[in-house]
């Protein structure tokens, strides 16, 4: 059985704007909505950054039934592979009550190292690309803008791949003996 090496995440996304920086022909201003409503999804994300493939589900909140239903999509998803799933330290990752399917290993990222995990570089580029400058009027416009924006990436592992696959990635051997 062929091993994987995975990376998991979840993103909170609602309906706080996100101001980012946009152009405008001198001498305009933009006008840019703004809006500060507390109503959230939650993104949960899996990338093999070898090969861009992605897959995600959103969820209305994270806990440990959540996740388990999010580690079997995703076994679903890597059918055939062993999956070794690096994530941080959330308590729904450590919980009793997860449910880890056997061909799936968690294994934790250090505390407080976001910058290790790829899955960072997915919200980034949604963020940027699909949820900056505008107001929504509904959390169906959140989830509608987040599985258009997920479903592109999953579409589009080259992007993915390039957002993903750091350098020191490529120094693992996960055949080695």
């Amino acid at each position: 059985m062929p091993i994987r090496l995975l990376f998991q995440d979840e993103g909170r996304f609602g309906r706080i704007s996100d101001l980012r920086r946009c152009w405008a022909p001198l001498p305009s201003r933009p006008v840019v909505g703004h809006q500060v409503i507390r109503e959230y999804v939650y993104a949960m994300t899996v990338v093999s950054p070898q090969d861009g493939r992605l897959t995600s589900l959103i969820m209305p909140w994270v806990n440990a039934e959540t996740m388990s239903i999010f580690l079997a999509h995703t076994e679903e998803t890597f059918a055939g592979d062993f999956c070794l799933m690096l994530l941080d330290g959330a308590g729904w990752h450590r919980a009793k009550e997860l449910r880890v399917p056997a061909t799936i290993k968690l294994i934790p990222l250090p505390p407080y190292s976001p910058e290790l995990n790829p899955v960072e570089h997915v919200w980034e580029y949604l963020r940027e690309n699909a949820f900056k400058n505008f107001s929504l009027n509904s959390l169906d416009e959140v989830v509608d803008i987040l599985s258009d924006g997920l479903n592109f990436l999953s579409q589009q592992p080259e992007i993915v791949r390039s957002m993903t696959n750091f350098d020191w990635l490529n120094t693992l051997c996960l055949t080695c003996n």
